[in-house]
């Protein structure tokens, strides 16, 4: 089963090809640490999370870098609101950005560079471009790649530079040669944030600082470059121009771009003011409810973020927890037993087809209703250590299935209070009395509390 990968790039699928056998060199780009993560950063985040986990398991090494920007005019500007040193708040948002991490149990990369941690590597790139003629130093100051000289630009989005230039929002310079170049070097005063360097004081553009984070933490040309929709055009085009033509080599050899989260339709994202932070949504919802809707489509697949979407959700993981109910001590079984599982199979081949989420989950529940079946029986373990192998994976089943399925949604009944209601109606049913069973069972259900009776006693669940 190769590994298919749809890139950007090319427009297609592609079997994948390493560089090195066995190895990936991975580069995401990841969060401008200024205010709260959202739920379209998780949507980035989850995607390559799951990802990465799916490779290793197939034994590939990877090498997962996820960059961090901690130096961008949005940064200056926003700690020059707060009246407070910028270092102070990249600090704090980086703090939050982690913690937003842990609760969606998303693993740390293995390399998590951050631009102000590599201001030398940029400023050699720059002064790289500057000798070839890629790059010139403007009247203000400011130091700019010229695309007139770069002949694949644009290649990325499949669109010549007279389209991009039509169809984007090009920041409006005299100072520049032509209004597609774009900065690499912001010219600083003494009194504003900036570093010293040979073609003044000033501080990076946003593109160099990802194009000299990955050359230094995977080489001028490595495997895989991955983000969110909103950066093909321009920080990936421009990082594609840079890059190649300073190091003179091609830059990434697959592009993976995660779609994009919607509300009601439209785009979700800060400059529309109609965005979730990670840390709000985790208070109304369990993180593996999250986590499950943003897996539930394929990654490069648009989300429509709703509530009607989080209940689905929350309705696929209690049927995946309720399925391993009673078998709490079956530890996941070892991936390289499962090689001849047929449900294992499937699984893989959907994720070496483009990391294709949406099927290995159908997957899934095909095994559940197999272990549904089985229950009972010598051939239900088996399942559940598939199950949980599976889930793993994805992240899932970070909790005992009473943990899960008992955590507070809809209904705020106490589980104490729960337990007690139980236990009436058990004795209501031994004295005879079937029509209070029935009023308790009612009463629990208007609660949004789910009773499963078996020959083993009642379980209990909430609704999503």
């Amino acid at each position: 089963m190769s590994l298919t990968i749809y890139s950007t790039l090319s427009g297609k699928k592609e079997v994948f090809t390493p560089r090195e056998p066995g190895k990936i060199g991975l580069y995401v780009c990841g969060i401008t640490v200024y205010d709260y993560c959202h739920i379209g950063h998780a949507r980035v985040l989850v995607a390559f999370d799951v990802i990465s986990r799916f490779l290793r398991s197939q034994q590939w090494q990877v090498h997962y870098v996820r960059n961090i920007t901690d130096i961008d005019d949005k940064i200056i500007n926003r700690a020059q609101e707060n009246s407070e040193p910028y270092t102070d708040l990249t600090s704090r948002y980086i703090e939050y950005m982690h913690e937003d991490e842990k609760a969606l149990g998303i693993l740390p990369p293995d390399t998590e560079p951050r631009a102000t941690a590599h201001i030398a590597d940029i400023i050699a790139m720059i002064e790289t471009l500057i000798a070839k003629d890629y790059a010139y130093q403007a009247g203000n100051g400011d130091v700019y790649y010229r695309v007139s000289r770069f002949a694949e630009y644009g290649k990325l989005t499949n669109k010549d530079p007279e389209q991009l230039l039509a169809g984007a929002r090009v920041e409006v310079d005299s100072a520049k040669e032509d209004p597609r170049d774009f900065a690499l070097w912001k010219f600083a005063s003494e009194q504003d944030v900036g570093w010293d360097a040979p073609f003044g004081r000033g501080r990076p553009g946003w593109h160099i600082e990802c194009s000299a984070m990955s050359k230094a933490c995977l080489g001028a040309h490595f495997d895989i470059h991955g983000g969110g929709p909103d950066l093909p055009f321009p920080h990936h085009e421009n990082e594609i121009a840079q890059s190649e033509a300073a190091n003179g080599c091609q830059y990434a050899n697959y592009w993976m771009h995660a779609g994009a989260v919607r509300l009601d339709g439209e785009k979700m994202s800060k400059s529309l003011g109609n965005f979730f932070t990670i840390r709000d949504v985790l208070k109304q919802y369990h993180p593996e409810v999250v986590r499950y809707l943003l897996i539930s489509s394929h990654y490069r697949s648009p989300i429509n973020y709703s509530e009607e979407n989080l209940v689905e959700a929350k309705a696929g993981l209690d049927r995946l927890y309720s399925a391993l109910r009673g078998y709490e001590d079956v530890p996941a079984t070892s991936l390289s037993d499962l090689s001849g599982s047929e449900f294992y199979q499937k699984f893989v081949a959907a994720m070496n087809d483009d990391f294709n989420t949406r099927v290995a989950l159908a997957v899934m529940f095909d095994l559940v209703r197999a272990l549904n079946s089985a229950k009972g029986g010598a051939d239900a373990e088996p399942l559940v250590g598939a199950l949980k192998a599976m889930g793993e994976l994805f992240g899932l089943f970070g909790c005992a299935p009473d943990t899960f399925l008992q955590s507070a949604g809809e209904s705020d009944m106490a589980a104490d209070a729960v337990e007690v209601l139980i236990a009436e109606r058990a004795q209501a049913k031994r004295d005879k009395n079937f029509a209070r069973a029935d009023e308790v069972r009612d009463q629990l259900l208007a609660a949004g509390i789910v009773l499963e009776d078996s020959p083993e006693g009642t379980k209990w669940r909430r609704e999503g």
